[in-house]
């Protein structure tokens, strides 16, 4: 026997049982996008702007860390050791997060295979130092390679007597997707108010972010489909581990919900030439929704979201009274690491 879909407001009800961090602002603006929408012809576009979170210019990754620094704080660590790529947007927001808390945090940044981009002291990589980070640069790819030297640089610090957090996807991904039950109940209050109901909402994800987004969708018993677009093609089956996250999520609020890799859709047409690499379709999105509608994508994660949307809006996948949804996951600082490439494949404006 299916569970009956929850409110909004029990479904927050659930979500207040974890101990939480506040570390942004909410709800985020739901923004309607007129001239995206005329120039693409199709549904209605509007973009839910978790990039103004406001941690550290904002991005998803602050939904995140409340629930992961509280749990930090709870088990008593004096230090995170964390990682990703060296434009990592979640390790700029972490570390933020760490100064906010009074926590220290070790960054393991891995430049090998995918993770390879510019690692000049700019965009994320500057704000890292800048909030106080200890950064080291590493050989290792990101994905299993970078989780296992972090797993070392973790037992190197607690040999010392420090009490780290360190990263456990176990423990990790479920807390994290927990957060986006909390974004979704905002866009379907944000909706209601404006007088719609998406058909479809997209993120950027390969991860917690869109199992969170799919675990909402199926607790509210919602009618839009949630599409995944994925920054990277993972060494497992991305699918089954989505639904996983979202199941543990679930039940750590107590919703036992039989999440399955059928209630994921996440798609991997949109990553280009590779991970942490600049994309014809993701700059041709970046350079649209600047110029239509003043609002800045970045060129890994939300730029790419952006270039499924607009590829389903071309091939009529909505009708034009349609509503459709972007979950804006943040990654400004990026543009400015990526300049380069960016200005030279952008289209000048000239008057005439």
């Amino acid at each position: 026997m299916s569970r009956p879909p929850l409110s909004t407001a029990q479904l927050r009800a659930h979500v207040d049982r974890l101990p939480r961090y506040l570390l942004g602002h909410y709800p985020t603006p739901l923004e309607f996008c007129p001239r995206l929408t005329a120039q693409l012809g199709g549904p209605k576009i509007y973009i839910k702007r978790d990039d103004c979170t406001g941690l550290a210019l904002g991005g998803n990754k602050t939904r995140h860390n409340e629930f992961l620094i509280a749990d930090a704080l709870r088990k008593g660590a004096d230090l995170l050791v964390w990682g990703a790529g060296v434009q990592s947007n979640n390790c700029r927001q972490t570390a933020a997060a760490c100064a906010r808390a009074g926590l220290q945090i070790h960054l393991v940044l891995g430049r090998g295979g995918p993770a390879q981009g510019p690692d000049k002291i700019q965009g994320n990589l500057l704000l890292d130092y800048l909030v106080g980070a200890h950064v080291d640069i590493v050989e290792e790819t990101i994905g299993p390679d970078l989780d296992a030297r972090i797993t070392l640089e973790t037992e190197a610090h607690r040999a010392r007597g420090r009490r780290v957090y360190g990263w456990d996807k176990h423990i990790c991904k479920p807390l994290a997707a927990v957060s986006y039950l909390l974004c979704v109940a905002e866009i379907v209050e944000q909706g209601t108010t404006q007088g719609f109901s998406p058909r479809a909402i997209y993120t950027s994800s390969a991860g917690s972010t869109g199992a969170g987004v799919a675990l909402a969708r199926k607790a509210l018993g919602l009618d839009s489909a949630v599409h995944s677009v994925a920054p990277i093609q993972w060494p497992y089956d991305t699918q089954a581990d989505m639904a996983e996250i979202a199941q543990q999520a679930g039940l750590l609020v107590g919703l036992d919900l039989g999440m399955t890799p059928a209630d994921i859709d996440v798609r991997f047409d949109c990553i280009g030439p590779g991970y942490g690499k600049l994309s014809d379709a993701g700059l041709e999105a970046i350079e649209m929704l600047a110029r239509t509608e003043g609002i800045l994508l970045d060129p890994m994660y939300s730029g790419k979201a952006m270039a499924g949307l607009i590829s389903d809006v071309r091939a009529g996948r909505y009708r034009a009274g349609e509503s459709v949804v972007l979950i804006h996951t943040g990654g400004t600082p990026a543009l400015f690491a990526y300049a380069e490439g960016i200005v030279g494949k952008m289209h000048p404006r000239r008057l005439v």
